[in-house]
């Protein structure tokens, strides 16, 4: 379903991505792994059409879209749930989540029906619909980015760091929430530092290191290979 080719992607003079190569197909549910600054979020803005590569292809649904717009990647059925939230804090939340639909415009009933799915997974949301983005904790905002991701109806999305500055037990809900969001049959690319959370839900993984992907395998075979335990699980 996405497939990345020897892609390599720089940054002025800096190569943030060399010779990435990687495959997801549908209804899997990959995850990569990497330290801060190891070229994960660089991986994604490449699939979402942010960033460019300089070498190599990406593909989705076996056409190849490396160096298609943002917006023309959303309407194809890429969906982006970026680190850092990247919410409109002074629009309200449902506010918030339409804008989710600004590409994909359409269907009004279909709309509407997306937008009372992410109510149903996050119930606090439908509480909080008309107060400010803003005014969210942290573990509400991360669920705000997730229900926005939803809201143009992705064939795949990709979360970026959702777990980071959450509470142990909201990082557990937004992970559930992703698995059953994988379960419903969208097909999620999920880009953690947190491995043991990120690998309990997973098919299968990636792990990157300046830029270069240096592990891959099954849920089972990253659990067990002692340099990812080493490095990401902390034994």
């Amino acid at each position: 379903m996405l497939k990345l080719s020897d892609v390599s992607v720089r940054y002025g003079m800096y190569e943030a991505l060399s010779d990435i190569s990687l495959t997801v197909e549908k209804g899997e549910l990959v995850v990569l792994l990497g330290a801060n600054g190891a070229g994960k979020s660089t991986i994604f803005r490449t699939i979402s059409g942010l960033n460019k590569p300089v070498k190599g292809t990406v593909e989705f649904n076996g056409e190849s879209i490396g160096g298609r717009s943002a917006s023309k990647l959303v309407k194809k059925g890429i969906g982006h749930c970026p680190e850092g939230r990247k919410l409109f804090p002074a629009m309200s939340v449902y506010e918030n989540l339409r804008m989710g639909t600004y590409a994909v415009r359409g269907d009004k009933k279909e709309t509407a029906r997306m937008l009372e799915h992410v109510y149903d997974l996050f119930p606090i949301l439908r509480e909080k619909a008309k107060e400010n983005a803003g005014s969210l904790s942290g573990g509400q905002q991360q669920m705000l980015a997730i229900g926005r991701a939803l809201m143009s109806r992705p064939k795949v999305v990709l979360f970026d760091e959702p777990s980071i500055g959450l509470a142990p037990l909201i990082t557990e809900q937004v992970f559930d929430v992703i698995q059953e969001i994988n379960k419903e049959g969208t097909t999620v690319l999920l880009a953690e530092q947190n491995a043991n959370a990120a690998l309990r839900i997973a098919d299968r993984g990636y792990v990157i290191e300046n830029g270069r992907i240096v592990v891959s395998g099954t849920q089972d075979e990253l659990m067990q290979n002692d340099e990812v335990r080493k490095a990401y699980i902390g034994a």
